[in-house]
């Protein structure tokens, strides 16, 4: 039985459902980090035997350690993310139309602020970010995964029985970051405020 794929609407419900709890939960945001991760993980080793009392213990190997996101290239991975959410907020107000309750609304009504929401958000996107397709040939078109494909870019999906190489249909182009341009923390800014509260006087 093959499995269908989700929508881009339910895409995206996935997508931001993600981020955001990743932004809350900082034991969901290691797992999400580290699933590209696994993949590439040797096996662990099998479990030493037993040593007799007093014998010596022979030296470990020196194992390099995994740079955290702050220690990468590009600063605070979660400073960053936070900034750039504040951004969305700012110019598209994304957190107030996903915070809001949208079940008494007409679709048209929801359809109208989806629109100013897509207008700012896209616009964020443009002005920090530079996207593009991980694959240039047109959705629906016949595509084949050679042996060794890159899984971090390539996903097949449906049934996926034996090895490749394998023929099939490419749904989603996919989207890659080529370039960032974030803005940079001011000294004193707290990037969790991602929308002061508003006062009138």
């Amino acid at each position: 039985m093959t499995a269908s794929l989700p929508s881009l609407p339910r895409r995206v419900r996935i997508a931001f459902a993600s981020f955001r709890r990743a932004l809350s939960d900082a034991a969901f945001a290691h797992r999400l980090a580290t699933l590209d991760q696994d993949a590439d993980l040797p096996p662990p080793p099998a479990q030493a035997p037993a040593q007799a009392p007093g014998a010596a213990s022979p030296p470990m190997p020196e194992r390099a350690a995994s740079a955290t996101p702050a220690q990468r290239p590009g600063g605070d991975a979660s400073e960053s993310a936070l900034l750039l959410l504040g951004l969305l907020q700012r110019e598209g107000r994304l957190i107030d139309f996903l915070q809001q309750d949208i079940h008494g609304y007409s679709d048209a009504e929801i359809g109208a602020a989806a629109r100013l929401v897509h207008q700012g958000c896209q616009q964020v996107l443009r002005d920090h970010l530079d996207i593009q397709p991980v694959r240039d040939e047109p959705e629906g078109s016949a595509f084949t995964l050679e042996p060794g494909f890159d899984a971090a870019s390539l996903r097949p999906s449906g049934r996926v029985i034996g090895e490749p190489p394998f023929s099939g249909t490419l749904v989603h182009r996919g989207w890659r970051v080529s370039a960032t341009r974030l803005p940079q923390a001011t000294p004193g800014h707290d990037p969790r405020i991602l929308a002061a509260a508003e006062v009138e006087l």
